[in-house]
């Protein structure tokens, strides 16, 4: 048998257009769009509150949009059956709830619920899959270990096995490197590249955001403010803007890709950073 991943539907074209969501009168997210194409691997940054994780939530159908769609292949993700979305896209959240009494292997194996009938148990295709899925982000070991008990990183490992189990042609990851050691971000960010899927991926880390994302959507204040390429939306004035700090942007000398640093003790003044009403910059 073979560890290598497993990836199954063809990926899918994925689009916010003009998405809003308003709470209590607030808007987290202000009339966002972006297009991710099928293969594409796309990083949503911005600091927090930006409207990352809200938008990200109107993609697997967390949040419903207050106005605006979501569309997968040209299809409505909110007019589509449940169980057929669940076939096409699966999603890594940021937050689990940890106080279920499952093993890593249940909750591996619950990726694959989509492609059953209802209480079907795993065949050997299942079977084969679920084991391969374990591997792929080295928490076979844990297999028979409760989930709840685990560390951090250990259940963001596993969630991400579940959603690789589901075997899906697109996947929408909300911090999918939050707990996770240095090797181990390396090792599920190029595990997402390989599988060749669509991929949207919010990141806090700009710089595994640079290495690994063929574009960037840059957010703040609820608003999609730039998207393009690395090189072209990770630039010091942008930087400056958003994130309210100076930043020195670089090539890395190996990799080519731009890598940031930030000069400590010269943020700008609290408040100041791009909002709502300023002027949105797109590259793309």
């Amino acid at each position: 048998m073979t560890n290598r991943p497993v990836s199954g539907s063809a990926p899918g074209a994925l689009d916010a257009e003009d998405v809003s969501v308003v709470v209590n009168g607030r808007a987290l997210v202000d009339g966002a769009s972006l297009h991710v194409a099928p293969g594409e691997v796309v990083g949503v940054v911005g600091p927090n509150g930006a409207g990352k994780s809200t938008l990200l939530r109107t993609f697997y159908r967390a949040l419903r949009p207050t106005s605006g769609r979501v569309l997968l292949d040209g299809e409505d993700v909110w007019r589509m059956p449940g169980k057929r979305l669940a076939q096409r896209l699966a999603a890594v959240l940021q937050e689990t709830s940890g106080d279920f009494e499952l093993t890593v292997h249940d909750v591996v194996a619950m990726g694959r619920t989509p492609h059953k009938r209802a209480f079907a148990g795993d065949d050997a295709d299942d079977r084969d899959i679920i084991t391969r899925s374990l591997a792929a982000l080295h928490v076979d070991d844990l297999a028979h270990a409760p989930f709840d008990r685990l560390s951090g990183g250990e259940k963001q490992r596993v969630l991400i096995s579940r959603a690789l189990a589901q075997r899906t042609g697109t996947m929408v990851l909300d911090e999918p490197t939050n707990h996770l050691d240095l090797r181990h971000q390396l090792d599920a960010l190029r595990l997402v590249r390989r599988l060749g899927v669509t991929a949207v991926v919010a990141l806090h880390d700009l710089n595994l955001a640079a290495a690994f994302c063929d574009r960037i959507c840059v957010m703040a204040g609820g608003r999609v403010v730039a998207t393009g390429k690395p090189e072209e939306v990770l630039t010091a004035p942008l930087l400056s803007e958003v994130y309210q700090v100076e930043a020195e942007v670089m090539e890395h000398p190996r990799t080519g890709v731009p890598f940031i640093s930030v000069v400590p003790g010269r943020e700008r003044p609290a408040g100041e950073a791009l909002g709502g009403g300023e002027r949105a910059v797109r590259t793309d």
